[in-house]
This record gives C-alpha cells, structure tokens and sequence, in this order.
C-alpha cells in the first residue's frame, strides 16, 4: 500500500507557519541560519532574484526542534522552504538543500544557466552537487567539530586527524577540478552555490586553513574569492538577518 503525503492547498495548512507567520505570503518562506548549509538556499534565492520571506530557526532556543519545525522537515536540520506557488500552482514544502536547489533552479532558471535543463550538462552539474551533500559538507562538518568545537578537547587526536585527511583529500579534488576553469564546471551553477559556502567556513569560521593547508590549494583559494565577489553571494550570506 502506498502512503502519499496530503496535498496542502494554502499556506496557513502549514502548521510552520503558525510559529514564524508569513510576512508576504505570495513569497518563498524560507526556514533558516545563515551556515554553509543554510546560506546555500539564500544565496540561489538572491541569484535567481525570487522573492522569499527569511524566518530565522534559533538552535539558541532549539527552533529546528520545536513540533512546527518538524512538521515541514522531520529531519530537524535546517533549511527549509515552503513555495506557495509550487508545481501545479499547490504550495510545496521541501527540506534538504539538493533538493531545494534543483527545484529552485528548474523552478525560475528557465535559460538554464545554474543548472542546464537537459543534456550531459545537467548532470555533470548534478554530480558536482551530489558530491558536495555526500561527501563535501559532512566531511568538513566532522573536521569543524573535532578542530573548534566540542571534539577540540578530545585528547586522542586521531578523530581530528582522519577528517584533516579526508578534508585535504576532498581539497585536493576540488583543486583539481578547478584547474584552467573559473567554476567547478566551467560556468557559474549550484554546483558553486552548495561548495563555495563550506570553502569559506573551513577558512573563516573553524579557523583552519593552516590545519588543512589551505596554501597548497592556489585554484580554490581564487575560486573562493570569485565566489565572495558576487552581489547575490554577499546579500545571500546575511540571511536570515538576526
């Protein structure tokens, strides 16, 4: 037997929505904090120019905890979006920011220009992706906690020092990658948006650029730069606004 999930048809059937309102509700409600993660959907809003709504979920107050957070993504991680105008002009609700992305870009990307609308192009984009969610953020995620955070006590340094290897590697990939090229792909795509985020936080926020040797990467150091230089990207980076 196959269970489907009730098609809302308005915003107010959201139960996330009776914690944080709608300030315009014809806009994209997006549940939010300005991490690698969260920053990801901001900055693809801003770059594709959709109007959104920025609610902030304070892991201060366990927000992504609370019964209304839940509702919309079980998986209590943030972010989260809710399109009143979703497929079918029914609104949609959508956690896990792959997901997000592609639904945004083939959404209002109708030139295809941050991810392609057919083609080995699309999925070359998507692999990039892909490869950021699986491997990329978790990877440096494990390493921020062992090197700033709780794990920084832990006197046993061979956690610590897997996921420097593993973030090096990982660098050293990207590096590669980005050998002769501007972009991971060649041209600007979400691809960008999902790594660049997590780039800047190994380097700015766990301190530890000198830990990975961030010296030895000469292409993701530009391409962190070219990033950062975007107006979207700098606008994205400050939502939610606290």
């Amino acid at each position: 037997m196959t269970i489907q999930t009730p098609i809302k048809s308005s915003l107010d059937e959201f139960p996330i929505t009776n914690k944080w309102a709608p300030k315009n509700p014809e806009h994209i409600q997006l549940y939010s904090l300005p991490t690698p993660n969260g920053v990801k959907v901001s900055i693809l809003l801003e770059e594709l120019g959709l109007p959104y709504d920025a609610h902030q979920v304070s892991f201060a107050t366990n927000d992504q905890f609370s019964p209304e957070f839940l509702s919309l993504n079980p998986n209590n991680k943030i972010p989260a979006i809710i399109d009143p105008a979703g497929p079918g002009g029914a609104p949609v609700g959508l956690f896990e920011t792959g997901a997000i992305l592609t639904y945004l870009a083939d959404k209002a990307d109708t030139e295809g220009k941050l991810l392609p609308r057919e083609g080995a192009a699309r999925y070359e984009t998507l692999q990039w992706l892909f490869w950021q969610v699986g491997g990329f953020g978790p990877m440096l995620g494990q390493l921020g906690f062992f090197h700033k955070f709780a794990g920084k006590e832990f006197e046993d340094k061979r956690p610590r020092d897997r996921y420097v290897d593993e973030t090096k590697r990982l660098f050293g990939v990207l590096e590669k990658q980005l050998e002769g090229k501007e972009w991971i792909t060649g041209t600007y795509s979400i691809a960008d948006i999902a790594v660049a985020p997590w780039v800047r936080t190994v380097v700015d926020f766990y301190e530890a650029g000198d830990l990975i040797g961030i010296d030895d990467f000469p292409n993701v150091s530009a391409y962190l730069e070219r990033f950062l230089a975007r107006p979207a990207v700098q606008a994205g980076l400050k939502q939610p606004a606290s």
